[in-house]
């Protein structure tokens, strides 16, 4: 049976590109979109195109993909940002508080173009132009809503950048949220019991914007303004990249997750600092967790610092905790950048304790906290180290990892591309070893996974079985 009988009408030449967003983890609150038996999915399984509506069908393409602590949203390539999942401080922006377990445009961003989202612990942000633009100018804007940020609804949210400020990116932690602007400034809000805000002193109660104008190079010179191109939010803490690809971190540094040999302000930094042994290494990309942070370098290699109790370094099991203390020698390492992969690494996320790196082969791999299977295929409590995540079919673009579950966007642009898709589309048990022929015969490498990863899925999922029932009629 060669390729073109397996696909049957699969002839189409120019077939627009297609996109797949898998979700999978933790799904208390619906954030994975799936309902019933599969509360807490394990595997990556691609949503359907029906679940989203007026998005386009089977020609359905994605942008963007945030996950929140348990909520979801998603930038669909006409605009539209769709949100599921926990709501009860208002984060799906539709102005209730009810939480919903399927996809949902979000209504007052008709409007509006969306061209990325991202998503806090209870909040979610949005930078988007608006559709009458003619396309002469960029005219991006920020648009806030859930905790903290004022109302259930999106609302355009400039804080103290001038209205004509381009947005670049947006990063939203556990309670703040730091806003990128296209001539590098950034600016802060929300809560500061932890110097995340990066303004040299701590504070209670809710914050107004402020932009950030001391960065420490030096220690021993005065603070001084960078341009930054990447900014990201950890849970109580933030890291961002300036042009020079240097890495700095402020907040909460407790576990480490600064990357600071020592701490200025007890357990915290209070003003951004930069990063000292990353010295010499340009830095492309960087992402904050809970308590650990990640950092890949232009040529591919991934650094990770931090806590790791849970995994979410990639550098194996720890059982004790990280110290900040400077006379302890043995502990020292712990709270610098580790080389946790030499190269190939493309992307990166990082959730609550757990971490998602995509390779530059399309492989992607998953480790820290994995009780519901948000990490890595295998079934266990944690992944100590890099282990595959091996049910997504098509070119990764983007990855997200929230509390407790992941999501991953993958396209295809080319007709073998497509192919595949449709073949993953239609796997099952009784046409699996045909699949993984063609697939092995035409180099798709990851389809022909998938149908070996459904298998063994299968495999140990009859076995559970048996040993239920051989359990009930013992007892």
């Amino acid at each position: 049976m060669d390729i073109d009988e397996v696909l049957c009408d699969v002839r189409i030449i120019n077939l627009p590109s297609r996109s797949a967003i898998y979700v999978w983890g933790y799904n208390q609150s619906g954030q994975t979109a799936r309902k019933g038996k599969e509360c807490h999915l394990r595997i990556p399984k691609s949503l359907p195109s029906k679940l989203f509506k007026g998005t386009g069908g089977e020609n359905l393409r994605w942008l963007d993909v945030a996950c929140g602590q348990e909520h979801t949203a998603a930038v669909a390539s006409d605009g539209s940002l769709f949100t599921w999942g926990s709501n009860e401080f208002g984060q799906l922006g539709d102005g209730t508080e009810e939480s919903r377990k399927h996809p949902k445009k979000v209504k007052l961003l008709q409007t509006e173009f969306v061209k990325s989202v991202s998503c806090g612990a209870h909040c979610t942000a949005a930078i988007a132009e608006p559709r009458e633009n003619d396309g002469t100018s960029s005219n991006r804007r920020l648009w806030v809503w859930g905790q903290n940020q004022g109302s259930n609804y999106p609302r355009i949210f400039w804080g103290a950048f001038t209205p004509n400020t381009i947005i670049r990116q947006v990063s939203c932690g556990s309670v703040h949220v730091v806003a990128l602007s296209e001539d590098g400034l950034l600016q802060a809000w929300g809560y500061n019991e932890y110097g995340q805000l990066g303004r040299g002193f701590t504070s209670e109660g809710l914050q107004g914007a402020r932009v950030l104008n001391a960065y420490a190079r030096f220690l021993d010179e005065a603070p001084e303004l960078l341009k930054i191109t990447q900014v990201s939010c950890g849970e109580y803490h933030t890291a961002a990249i300036s042009e020079n690809g240097e890495v700095y971190t402020w907040g909460l540094g407790s576990m480490g997750q600064l990357g600071h040999c020592s701490l200025l302000s007890g357990d915290k930094e209070l003003l951004p600092r930069r990063v000292v042994a990353l010295d010499g290494i340009f830095v492309k990309d960087v992402a904050c967790g809970g308590v650990h942070t990640c950092a890949v370098t232009s040529k591919g290699a991934l650094y990770a610092w931090g806590g790791g109790q849970a995994g979410q370094l990639g550098l194996g099991p720890h059982n004790d905790l990280f110290s900040c203390i400077a006379n302890a020698s043995d502990m020292l390492l712990r709270n610098i950048p580790v080389s946790v992969i030499p190269n190939g690494v493309q992307l990166i996320t990082c959730g609550h304790s757990h971490t998602l790196i995509s390779m530059r082969d399309g492989r992607i791999y998953g480790f820290g906290y994995n009780s519901y299977g948000q990490a890595a295929n295998a079934k266990s409590t944690y992944a100590w180290f890099p282990s595959p995540v091996d049910w997504c079919v098509g070119k990764v673009t983007r990855l997200a990892a929230g509390g407790g579950h992941s999501a991953v966007l993958t396209d295809a642009c080319s007709l073998k591309e497509l192919c595949e898709f449709r073949l993953a589309e239609n796997v099952n048990l009784s046409n699996s070893y045909i699949i993984e022929d063609v697939a092995s015969r035409i180099g798709a490498d990851a389809l022909a996974r998938l149908c070996e990863r459904l298998r063994e899925h299968s495999f140990v999922q009859g076995n559970c079985h048996c040993e239920e029932k051989e359990d009930s009629n013992e007892g």
